[in-house]
């Protein structure tokens, strides 16, 4: 005999999946190896399955009888109640059909059909269709039902492209989704709509290694319906991830879990209670064991089946800034104030021996123990943790037990710190994901990084985290790069930090594998790969900065991913992107720079943020204008005051040109400029920089001009953010010109001849706009001398139109005018070398200029006529 049989408490995938079997074996028996669910058995009556298909129950079978049985939705032997006995006998032959992941203590079969799509019924119905069988209607819309049932109607995130396929082939034969919807939806009873406002008020929210869990519980003594139905409501009603639904049944506790969360794997979490299921559903029933008990179990299944989402060296800043014992008090101070913490682990080659605060150093340096060393005054009972250690340790240690500053110990050393703050950092993102993620939170890019990005640039970001993880280093692609990705703006200077290793010995590494060339900077611990094709990526250590003085260049130090973040100028640019293979494509998101860019907010890190880098006031007007974002109400304050403490005096001139020419290469220059006024930083520039309506159309006509000069396709390139620096400092005198020249110490000779010819352009437009010039020639003699950023700058400064005409015209055609003679030309007409033909050729050029000579045979006879009075001249 062959009997067809699945997992007690059958749901229509159970059903569905048995239908199916019948259609490969149509002389087995179809047993339910105990209850089905309330709603499957009403369906199942109503339909009159038990005849249609020779359904029996498993009172009805003679196991002698049997000697091949077919599983479907199920391989566990606790499963399938009594009729597991039937595995022990020797001659027993086994066919497995199932979806749920393979396990230990599976029941093995000599033909086994396991697949992980989303219902049993699919794996079924596609070999259904590849022996080319026929299906009725009825078979049809059933089948589907159990497809329709485990995949949520083909919505859930364990659908795969073979359920839609399955789905399909059913449509094709008939199946009437009307009825399907009727057999997998109902009205919920009262008795139901009371049990689940009582799971809903129960739900708890938990945190598993740092993963949101719901678990709700309640009783279920009025009721003997099948609780997943609540559980998917429940779902629905509170957008929940994970859910575990526990219901007290008297004699026995039912589990039922539901997941959208890969990283919860419900078949394996409830397979450790003696349940089972796949990834994504699972259920577990627990005998001899009250709520509470049930409660428990399944919390330590939890933990003991949860990958923590974050280990505590994924969130402490390494490595660690340490003092050691006998370090004095007053030197411990300047070294905290040095790195703005507030706490350091005191330690030595032993390992971690206290905690100094800045509170207590103070405080001792106030009572002139300055001299003393930091082990008499640290706090010897530190809690710390381990580097592995996992989230909800490091809460317990920090939350419970009042621990300001938690050292993190690896190999028995302090390798890293994590704060209070991490915590409650932490603690948010796993909020915003609870409530919905109203918040930021941390996300995989790999979707965005794919459709934003060239192959070829994808291509060296996968290599590069390959690169970093075969030397033992963690890559990761930094600041505008991954910011211009969120917000969907072109950029690809491809910016790469390294952690846990030294940037310019990865650099080297990478630069071989693809055939790139390196430029290091010892000092900065950065390199440049330059690759064949000249694509540049910049590479740096993760690094920690100070200031030994307002304004001055850093100095540098190794550090952690963290730390190089927090030293960046605004949250905004703080977002990381692992390249890593195991993690490429994952967000780093330290201080919140997804929060920012969704509010469109410029923030700064730290209060001391414009002291140290004075450049970044014209960074925060640059980008607000940019991006359209607002500076926050905060640093704005901060702004102001840098303003009235002339915050530039200190800054070095270079600097202070490479953010002011930023500026000027931006479309939203004229926004930024206005905004710089009107805060007072245009004026700490130059106190004679003026700034209005008037000076702001001014400063439009030179763009326009240079967006002309642009449309012409000539030879000649314009440096645009010269011209527009000349229109910038227009109303500077030209004294005050060449000081500020020098002080913003603009390279290039090219540039500071342009500069230094505006007092000849202003000559020269004074000449033409007066009406002195009245020839195209006599304007070329003028213009030509003058470089072409200079002579765009008169462009947008002339006032009457013939002047604008005059220079559109040197600048578009006379430029580049030519004539068809030239010297050898003039030599056999019989023009004598030297003077005689460079005036020849003058002469020439002139009437070209004003129109007056066109083609080759004009110029040859201008210049026989020239001979002639030359030499008759000359007789």
């Amino acid at each position: 005999m062959k009997i067809i049989t699945s997992h007690t408490g059958a749901d229509f995938d159970t059903v569905a999946s048995m239908v199916a079997a019948k259609k490969l074996y149509p002389d087995a028996i179809a047993v339910f190896s105990g209850a089905l669910e309330k709603r499957v058995s009403e369906v199942v009556g109503t339909l009159g399955l038990p005849y249609r298909f020779s359904f029996a129950n498993e009172m009805e079978i003679n196991a002698v009888d049997v000697d091949l049985l077919i599983l479907v939705d199920v391989k566990q032997p606790g499963r399938i109640g009594s009729l597991s006995a039937l595995l022990n006998r020797p001659v027993m032959e086994v066919h497995v059909y199932d979806h749920h992941p393979v396990s230990a203590g599976d029941i093995r079969g000599s033909v086994e059909h396991i697949r992980p799509y989303g219902s049993t019924t699919t794996v079924l119905t596609l070999l259904i269709k590849e022996k080319g069988m026929a299906l009725t209607r009825r078979e049809a819309t059933i089948m589907m039902a159990g497809i329709y049932e485990d995949t949520g109607s083909l919505s859930f995130p364990s659908t795969t492209i073979e359920d839609f396929e399955a789905a399909a082939f059913l449509l094709s034969c008939g199946a009437d989704l009307a009825e399907v919807s009727g057999f997998i939806k109902r009205e919920m009873t009262s008795v139901e709509v009371s049990l689940l406002d009582g799971f809903l008020q129960s739900e708890t929210l938990h945190s598993i290694g740092g993963i949101s869990v719901t678990i709700a519980d309640g009783y279920m003594e009025r009721y003997a319906g099948d609780i997943s139905i609540l559980a998917h409501k429940m779902m629905e009603i509170d957008g929940l991830k994970n859910l575990f639904l526990v219901a007290d049944a008297i004699d026995r506790v039912h589990i039922v879990a539901r997941s959208r969360d890969p990283e919860v794997n419900a078949g394996a979490i409830l397979g450790a209670l003696g349940g089972g299921g796949h990834t994504f559903a699972a259920s577990a029933t627990l005998k001899d064991m009250t709520l509470i008990q049930a409660k428990d179990a399944l919390l330590d299944a939890l933990r003991r089946n949860i990958v923590p989402k974050a280990v505590a060296s994924d969130i402490c800043s390494s490595p660690a800034i340490t003092v050691s014992p006998q370090t004095p008090v007053r030197d411990a101070v300047t070294i905290m104030l040095k790195y703005n913490i507030n706490a350091a682990p005191v330690a030595d080659s032993s390992g971690c021996l206290g905690v100094i605060t800045r509170q207590i150093a103070d405080k001792s340096v106030f009572h002139g123990l300055g001299a003393h060393p930091v082990s008499a005054y640290m706090t010897t009972e530190c809690e710390t943790v381990g580097w592995r250690a996992s989230i909800d340790e490091i809460r317990e240690r920090i939350a419970s037990r009042g621990a300001r500053l938690l050292p993190v110990i690896k190999d028995g050393l302090v390798a890293g710190v994590i704060t209070r703050t991490d915590l409650l950092k932490l603690l948010e993102e796993e909020l915003n994901k609870a409530d919905g993620g109203k918040g930021a939170r941390p996300r995989n890019m790999r979707g965005i990084m794919r459709e934003r990005l060239p192959e070829w640039v994808i291509d060296i970001l996968e290599d590069a985290g390959r690169a970093a993880d075969e030397l033992g280093m963690s890559a990761y692609v930094v600041g505008g790069f991954t910011r211009d990705l969120l917000l969907r703006r072109p950029n690809l200077d491809v910016d790469i930090v390294i952690e846990g290793g030294n940037g310019i010995a990865f650099a080297e590494a990478f630069a071989s594998r693809r055939g790139a060339e390196v430029k290091t900077h010892e000092r900065f611990k950065t390199a440049i790969l330059v690759f064949p094709d000249g694509f540049k990526v910049d590479v740096a250590t993760a690094r920690l900065e100070y200031y030994e003085r307002p304004g001055a260049l850093p100095t540098v130090q190794a550090s952690s991913l963290k730390l190089d973040l927090y030293r960046r100028d605004f949250v905004i640019n703080t977002l990381a992107i692992a390249l890593n293979p195991q993690r490429f494509g994952q967000t780093i998101d330290f201080f919140g720079a997804q929060k920012d860019i969704k509010e469109k907010t410029i923030r700064v890190l730290h209060n001391l943020s414009f002291v140290e880098d004075p450049t970044r006031l014209l960074r925060a007007i640059r980008f607000s204008e940019k991006f359209g974002f607002k500076v926050s109400k905060h640093t704005l304050y901060l702004v102001k005051n840098s303003v009235r403490q002339d915050i530039f005096k200190k800054l070095k001139g270079a600097r202070l040109f490479d953010e002011l020419k930023n500026i000027l290469e931006e479309d939203a220059a004229v926004g930024a400029i206005s905004k710089l006024h009107e805060l007072g930083i245009l004026a700490l520039v130059h106190k004679d920089i003026s700034w209005g309506v008037e000076r702001a159309a001014f400063f439009e006509k030179a763009k326009e001009a240079l967006a002309w000069h642009e449309l012409l396709y000539t030879k000649d390139k314009a440096e645009g953010w010269l011209t527009l620096f000349l229109a910038l400092t227009d109303t500077v005198k030209d004294k005050e010109l060449a000081g500020l020249v020098e002080r913003l110490c603009i390279p290039g000779r090219k540039t500071l001849e342009a500069i230094e010819a505006r007092r000849a352009a202003s000559k020269a437009l004074n000449m033409i706009n007066s009406g002195a010039i009245t020839s195209l020639s006599g304007a070329y003699e003028l213009l030509a001398p003058l470089p072409l950023e200079t002579t765009l700058y008169m462009l947008a400064k002339a006032h009457n139109e013939k002047a604008k005409k005059d220079i559109s015209t040197h600048i578009s055609t006379l430029k580049h005018l030519r004539t068809h003679l030239n010297g050898e030309d003039l030599k056999r007409l019989g023009f004598k070398e030297g003077a005689e033909i460079g005036d020849a050729l003058d002469a020439i050029f002139k009437k070209r200029c004003d129109n007056e000579l066109e083609s080759r045979e004009d110029e040859d006879a201008f210049a026989r006529e020239l001979l002639r009075r030359t030499t008759e001249k000359t007789a």
